[in-house]
């Protein structure tokens, strides 16, 4: 019997720490993907403001967006390269 239970007990423990764990990051992975194109999508009414309009309040939020998204491009990139080196 309580060999039973630790058996069950390993099971839940991997599924936890394997299966549930590969699926978050997956949506994890794929939230970073979705935040990067919003983040492209929300500065294209700031650049041209900036662009057109010589609005300079406009260029520095479009700076900003865009350090977010290299920030989070990088981020991405990480995850990509340890995921095709974790086959390895």
């Amino acid at each position: 019997m309580i060999l039973l239970f630790l058996s069950f007990f390993v099971l839940y423990i991997y599924y936890i720490l394997v299966i549930k764990t590969e699926t978050k990051l997956y949506l994890i992975k794929m939230e970073n993907y979705t935040k990067l194109k919003d983040l492209v999508a929300s500065i294209e009414a700031d650049a041209e403001k900036f662009f057109n309009n010589g609005n300079s309040a406009a260029g520095t939020r479009v700076r900003k967006g865009l350090q977010e998204i290299k920030t989070l491009a990088q981020d991405i990139r990480n995850e990509i390269t340890a995921k095709k080196n974790e086959g390895k």
